[in-house]
Order: C-alpha cells, then structure tokens, then sequence
C-alpha cells in the first residue's frame, strides 16, 4: 500500500525528533560533569581527532604494517605477554578506557593464542579493581548507601533478583567496562564471587574481539597481504566487520533485556525500579566510589520500610 504524502512525512520527522531529543539529553549530561569529567571527555575527543589526522596524513597501510612490526616484537618478547596482561589492571581503573582495544590487541599480537591473555586479564584486573576499591572506599560506601535514594533502590532490586541480574548486568554495555567495575564494587550485597563468576559471561566478546585483532594483522602485513587474493581480502574485512557487528547487536539485547528486568521486576514497587535504572544509567560518573558525595532528599524510606 502506498503512503500518503501526510504519512510518509511522519517518520523523518520523528526520527529528527528523536535525534534533537538524544542531543539535548547528551547536552544536559555533560553540564552535569565536574570540571574534571569535561576535560576528560575534550581530552577524548582530541585524542581521536589527532588519530583520524594521522590516519588521513600518513595512510593507512604504512600504520597498519608499523602496528605489525611492533606488535610481532612485543609477542616475541620474553615478557610480551606478561606486559599486556598488566596492563588490564590498569585499564580496569576510573578513569581509564581501552578495554575492548586491550581485548583487540591480545589478538593482534598473539592470534588466538592471545585469548588466555586477554580473557585472565580481563577477570583478575577487574576482581584485582573490585577488591582495591572496596577496601578502600567502605566508609563513603556507606555514607552514599544511607543518603542517595537511587543507591538504596539498585541495592534492594540486586538483593531480590541476585545472581541472574548480577550476570545480565555485567554482559551488558552499559555501563561502561570501568564503570561496571566501580558499580559493582559500590554494591555493599555484591559479593567478590558473584562478581568474580559474572564476569566470566563477557568472555564470548572478549573471545570475538580477539579474533577480529587476529583478522587485522594479518590485513596489516603487507607481506601476508601480498599473498591474499581479493576473496581472501574481502572474507577477511567481512569476517572483522561481521564480529564487531555481533558484538554490538549482542550487547543491545543484553542492555535492553538488562533494563526489562528491572524496570518489571515482581516484588518492587515500579518508583524502585525506576530508580534503580537510573543509578545503573549514573554509573559512569564513579558514584559513590569517586563521585562527589552528594547527599539527596529520601524518598526511598516509606518505600522501603
């Protein structure tokens, strides 16, 4: 059936809609940041102009075969491995980002071989963040529980669901890897091996993103290049683009799944899963654990009781 001129005005419309929409939002987060969150995000931002600068200014082959060459030296190095395996200790701190990349590294420099790496640092570098932050944050830990609403609310909607939304949780990409770190750690009824079995969910992706770092090594050698024919090209930039695509069509369903639960979790009044989601969508800004402790009006008492 065609559409008349009124209906086929509506969807673009709404579609500008739903952008402008996402944009005051994006917007209005951002005015909330400190001082040091904006610069944190401009100091993002100019880190990926000046890549896209490079990438425009030197070419793309001459950086993907410097990429191989120091990658296949730190694979032969005796402490190669041991050093990429650090470095997700690090990475699994607030502020840091560049898990996935980390993850996409592993497979650069070692192929598949390089899953043990990226999987065993992914989840000791983050129970090695859980038990740090924890240990060292308790007292404000409790001070945010007894006076932020949200916090009370996320913690009595994981108390009644448990390990399940533990789980779903932490497959989803929201919030952040490092954030979801911070999240759990900040979670008093989360305990080190609910967290520490949760994790274990992430592996497929880690699994998918090791493989697409080994696909791009080999598109990055001009020598194993040579030898590919346009078949093998193509199947190869296909088989990269595909995983990367399944990874992020994987990680919406997990997210939108992740909010169905919550928001329609039997048991809780609707006002504390309403809460409970927003606390989990606040997570990137480190509260309680390294956000600025702000005390809130509680709503969440006469729910509660």
């Amino acid at each position: 059936m065609a559409l008349t001129g009124d209906e086929a005005g509506i969807r673009p419309v709404f579609t500008i809609a739903q952008l402008k929409q996402l944009g005051r939002g994006a917007l209005q987060r951002y005015r909330k940041l400190n001082t040091y969150s904006k610069l944190f995000v401009w100091g993002t931002v100019l880190l990926y102009a000046t890549l896209a600068t490079t990438l425009i200014v030197i070419g793309a082959d001459r950086i993907g075969q410097t990429l191989y060459n120091i990658a296949q030296k730190a694979s032969h190095h005796p402490l190669g491995a041991v050093f990429l395996f650090a470095l997700f200790f690090i990475i699994s701190f607030p502020p840091c980002v560049g898990h996935t990349t980390l993850i996409t590294l592993c497979g650069y420099a070692y192929g598949m071989k390089g899953f043990p790496i990226a999987a065993g640092g992914t989840l000791f570098g983050s129970a090695f963040t859980f038990i740090v932050l924890r240990l060292l944050f308790s007292k404000r830990l409790r001070r945010w529980s007894e006076s932020n609403e949200k916090w009370q609310a996320l913690e009595t909607v994981i108390a009644t669901k448990g390990m399940p939304l533990i789980v779903l949780i932490r497959a989803s990409p929201f919030p952040p890897w490092v954030y979801s770190n911070t999240l759990f750690a900040s979670i008093q009824s989360v305990k080190l091996w609910q967290f520490f079995l949760a994790t274990f969910v992430v592996f497929p992706k880690v699994a998918i993103f090791v493989f697409v770092g080994s696909r791009l090594a080999s598109l990055s050698d001009g020598e194993q290049r040579s030898h590919m024919d346009t078949t093998t090209k193509i199947l190869n930039i296909s088989i990269s683009v595909g995983g990367v695509l399944v990874a992020a069509v994987a990680s919406w369903i997990i997210y939108r799944a992740m909010r169905k639960e919550i928001l329609h979790l039997q048991g809780v009044p609707p006002e504390i899963d309403e809460l409970a989601a927003e606390a989990i969508e606040e997570a990137e800004e480190g509260a309680p654990l390294l956000g600025p402790h702000r005390e809130s009006r509680d709503r969440y008492d006469g729910s509660s009781a």
